[in-house]
């Protein structure tokens, strides 16, 4: 566990089901709340965009070699979820998988290495690439952010 974690007020989402999930995965380290859709989960940490406030969310767990990386699908809508733009404006994070907790740094993936995780994230959700889809629909690509450890 890091002992240089981000600190600051935390804003609870206004999402009864999300911030339900969080303070249960937190509560237990992952033991409990650990799962979404069938997959396991880690929970982001990041600074808001606009208020500077600390926020969490329950998100996929996509990892290799230490590396996470976050798809911003919001289901496929039209929008990017919200978090992803507190990501942009603040790209130091805290990720919590289980019990570790530790400081990342986010950024965009683009081209080839894009392309390399979004075939790892299909293998591990099968439906990752309908959603991929419906939010090509709605004429949106959706970002797909790499958490790397702060050096």
């Amino acid at each position: 566990m890091s002992e240089n974690l981000l600190e600051g007020e935390y804003v609870p989402s206004t999402d009864p089901a999300t911030r339900d999930q969080v303070e249960l995965y937190e509560r237990t380290d992952g033991r409990e709340g650990g799962n979404m859709m069938g997959g396991p989960v880690i929970v982001l940490t990041m600074r808001g965009a606009r208020s500077g406030k600390l926020r969490k969310v329950a998100l996929m767990r996509i990892e290799r070699d230490g590396v996470y990386a976050v798809g911003a699908s919001a289901g496929g809508q039209a929008r990017n979820p919200g978090w992803f733009h507190n990501l942009v404006e603040n790209p130091t994070v805290q990720l919590q998988d289980g019990a570790d907790r530790r400081l990342m740094t986010a950024r965009l993936a683009e081209g080839r290495e894009r392309e390399d995780w979004l075939a790892y994230a299909d293998q591990l959700y099968s439906f990752f690439r309908g959603m991929r889809e419906r939010a090509a629909s709605n004429n949106r690509e959706i970002p797909l952010v790499l958490l790397e450890p702060v050096s």
